[in-house]
């Protein structure tokens, strides 16, 4: 890349290093046929793209919480950071080493390894032992001791009992422990630079936000612990390179024992990473295992005292549906636990975001069609690493969010009231089973904040733990940049579904990335547009048809084969968080069109009453990733989204006069109409918004411009594949006879689903991805359709006493109906 056209940080430039995008695009252009007449038919328009994007400045991403950490927001931030623009961490020549001239060329990947910062002392050392001999280790080892003791008075386990549970200890942290070797980072690191260069473009970091973390793990003498989310298996690589690349010590990475696998577990282990099992609480034989959890609770607090840097992927598992999964606390838990007891004054905790052109893996379709995930093997990675060297991924962009200080962010949540955990049942089924609207979704949505000293202590810490992992994931999740594959992706499956002109997907392209930009999110490439576009359609592959015109244009549609969708679905999902409320609102407004529809009345819309449906949308959705931050609530964020609304133009307020205006948007395109910049607004300003009868009184009605309407029924159709999937699990139910396992369940309910995909009776292909039917079945028992209870392993479900009756049922499945737009 040539980095001095990202030193500004501004839009424009090229992708790669050295070669103009076009050049590296003419391979897959040539493919398609001679592209010089289509060229000539938009470069003029490009030119002027271009003109508007000079100078522009890319929104800085990933600032700490106001309200959670507003200290930490304080620290190792100055008004220089965001102009210190982007770089691509794999471009590495002469200058990034201490010698010059033509050997320094040719040998500058050796030369550049060997002079990071990595040394044996910077790693911990004696772990094995220092874990044993920890007072929480040795009181689990009596307690296993006891229970397996035949001998001996209760309580007192022979000596004979306690040596076996120590060997057992021993030979389990000898799995467990990461033995780091300087050695194999550096030569892992000389490889990853061959490698990543053969097969993606460029690793784009910003140089700012590195700043950043280089400062916090040099200069604030405390562990760090890094969050990313989780799209693939070259995450845990990615990350200790880029770190090893700015001479901050590789972390120890928590990884599954899936890939406790011959030769590789010994490189990993030498690279940092450590197995766990995927249940914490379970040992093979079903019975909780104390001896595990506290060696490796141990081993977690043994590294932190070492002052060691972690990497935990809270999502547990990579993403197969390409949106931020809900956060687990299982080992974030043990990291509160070390700080709470005070065997570290402070961890730093950074959350990260990592975005893919493409993934390695390319997609998740046969285990979203329901096909058994294959164990990883030795050849299986083998074989995988060999086609990788053949394929190009495209671009890669990793974004390091604010560090904050967790210690200041537990003070801070212990000094507000103790938040009631309102669960998904209490606060939406009144308002589906009974004729009260929405208002108990706000009264409950309002009753989080109540303090109650009837929690105990172990339900607040539980609810605490899961608040920060799913604050984290949120602020990892909108550092994500936006990629060209996830533009194209989204464009293609719910703006032109039936195909486009490539002309016009590229005009569409660039008004969907100005409004990318203008919600504050960043995106993953720059350049011309047409050759961006070119680009991700390339990567796309058979998801993507390509055919020509009579008039010489290049007609671009989707494959509507079920593989296909699904993986267009996948990359679509990646710009799904930038609209995801607007999306919401979009929805809320089809709901409450069609209640004063069924009414004979076709006045305005209350804002209030919008504002009470989409909030009980969100709850609706609340599996289905990260939808807001926890310290706010779901009517405050939207009462926030239908103001942005106002201020677009989508909503004009009745008592104004306004309802033929479109103010000042007359011949703009649809997504081309929010000013340079909008944020959302801040924590502060939360804590002061009014949600007065002045706000609520207000009366709505939706802009009859054409851009507008096409704007919304876009935003609708983002949340279709969602709400589809949930209305036909409500058919399923309807006909339900249990009580059936879940996992029986599950496979029906898919192939129920599918077989509606197959039958084209389904209004969208995706809404049949397994990851949607797990999703609906998860919220429907957090809905209390279902109550399960334990047989052996097996979780059995049958219906709740409230959804016995046929009507109940009905109910629900119009309640999900009413914000589909058919």
């Amino acid at each position: 890349m040539d980095e001095a056209a990202y030193s500004h940080g501004t839009i424009d430039g090229f992708y790669n290093h050295g070669e103009s995008t076009p050049g590296r695009l003419k391979h897959s252009v040539e493919e398609w046929g001679d592209v010089s007449a289509s060229a000539k038919v938009f470069r003029s328009a490009t030119l002027k793209w271009k003109e508007t994007l000079l100078n522009r400045k890319r929104p800085f991403v990933g600032r700490c919480c106001c309200s959670c950490s507003p200290l930490s927001r304080d620290k190792l931030f100055n008004a220089n950071i965001p102009s210190l623009g982007l770089r691509n961490v794999i471009y590495i020549n002469e200058t990034h080493t201490r010698h010059r001239g033509w050997l320094a060329r040719r040998l500058c990947y050796v030369l550049f390894v060997q002079e990071r910062d990595v040394h044996k002392a910077m790693f911990a050392s004696n772990v094995t032992e220092n874990v044993l001999h920890l007072g929480r280790v040795q009181k689990a080892i009596v307690e296993v001791a006891s229970e397996k003791s035949m001998l001996g008075p209760p309580g007192e386990p022979d000596q004979k009992a306690v040596s076996r549970v120590k060997r057992k200890a021993r030979w389990i942290l000898q799995e467990m422990v990461a033995n780091i070797s300087p050695s194999l980072i550096r030569l892992t690191g000389w490889i990853l630079l061959k490698l990543f260069n053969s097969f993606f473009w460029n690793i784009q970091i910003h140089k700012g936000q590195l700043e950043m973390v280089k400062k916090a793990a040099t200069e604030m003498n405390f562990p760090l612990v890094f969050l990313p989310v989780h799209k693939s298996h070259i995450d845990y690589l990615l990350l200790t390179f880029i770190l090893f690349c700015h001479n901050i010590k590789a972390p120890h990475i928590a990884s599954g024992n899936n890939l406790n696998l011959p030769i590789v577990s010994t490189l990993i282990h030498m690279l940092g990473g450590f197995f766990i099992r995927r249940k914490l609480d379970e040992s093979p034989d079903g019975r909780k295992d104390i001896l595990y959890r506290s060696l490796l609770h141990g081993y977690i607090e043994e590294l932190l005292r070492q002052q060691q840097f972690l990497e935990i992927f809270l999502e547990g598992t990579r993403s197969r549906s390409g949106k931020t999964s809900c956060g687990r606390g299982g080992l974030l838990s043990m990291v509160v636990d070390t700080l709470c007891t005070n065997a570290v004054p402070d961890i730093l905790i950074i959350p990260v975001g990592i975005s893919y052109d493409r993934i390695i893996e390319g997609h998740y379709n046969n285990e979203q069609l329901g096909k058994p995930k294959k164990n990883e093997s030795l050849w299986s990675v083998a074989r995988g690493v060999f086609r990788m060297l053949w394929k190009n991924y495209g671009c890669v962009r990793v974004d390091f969010a604010q560090p904050f200080s967790l210690k200041e962010y537990l003070e801070n949540q212990r000094q507000k009231p103790m938040p009631a955990v309102l669960s998904l049942e209490c606060a939406l089924l009144p308002a589906i089973l009974s004729s009260r609207s929405n208002d108990a979704v706000y009264e409950g949505d309002a009753n989080l904040q109540v303090n109650s000293r009837e929690s105990t202590e172990e339900s607040y810490k539980r609810q605490l733990i899961s608040n920060l992992a799913n604050h984290v994931l949120f602020t990892a999740s909108k550092t994500c940049a936006v990629m060209s594959t996830h533009i194209v992706a989204c464009l293609l499956l719910y703006r032109h579904r039936q195909g486009i002109k490539l002309s016009m997907l590229v005009d569409d392209f660039f008004s969907m990335k100005e409004e990318v930009l203008a919600r504050d999110f960043d995106l993953g490439f720059s350049g011309n547009c047409e050759d961006v576009v070119m680009h991700a359609i390339h990567l796309l592959g058979n998801s993507v048809n390509i055919t020509s015109t009579s008039q010489n244009e290049f007609f671009i549609s989707p494959d509507t084969s079920i593989p296909a969708v699904f993986e267009l679905n996948f990359y679509s999902n990646g710009v799904l968080h930038v609209f995801i409320m607007e999306a919401i609102i979009a929805c809320s407004l089809h709901a409450e069109m069609r209640k004063q529809g069924a009414d004979g009345n076709h006045g305005a819309i209350s804002q209030e009453a919008l504002i009470r449906t989409a909030a009980g949308l969100c709850y609706l959705l609340s599996n289905e990733g990260m939808l807001s931050l926890p310290c706010q609530m779901f009517y405050q964020v939207c009462h926030e989204a239908v103001e942005r609304f106002i201020h677009y133009g989508v909503l004009l307020v009745a008592e104004d006069d306004q309802e033929d205006v479109s103010p000042g948007l007359t011949g703009q395109t649809w997504d081309n109409k929010l000013p340079d910049h909008l944020s959302w607004r801040s924590d502060e300003e939360d804590e002061d918004s009014d949600f007065g009868e002045e706000q609520r009184d207000r009366y709505l009605k939706i802009s009859q411009s054409q851009e507008h309407q096409h704007f919304v029924s876009f935003l609708q159709r983002l949340l279709g594949p969602m709400l589809e999937a949930y209305s036909s699990a409500a058919i399923f139910i309807h006909n339900f006879a249990g009580p059936v396992s879940e996992r029986e369940f599950v496979q029906r309910l898919h192939k129920f689903l599918l077989s509606r995909t197959e039958k084209k009776v389904a209004l969208y292909t995706e809404s049949a991805t397994l990851c949607l039917v797990k999703n609906s079945v998860k919220t429907f028992k957090d809905l209390g359709v279902f109550q399960e209870h334990k047989v052996n392993r097996d979780c059995i479900l049958e219906l709740k006493s409230s959804f016995l009756p046929h009507s109940s049922r009905q109910k629900l499945l119009e309640y999900i109906l009413s914000f589909i737009m058919l």
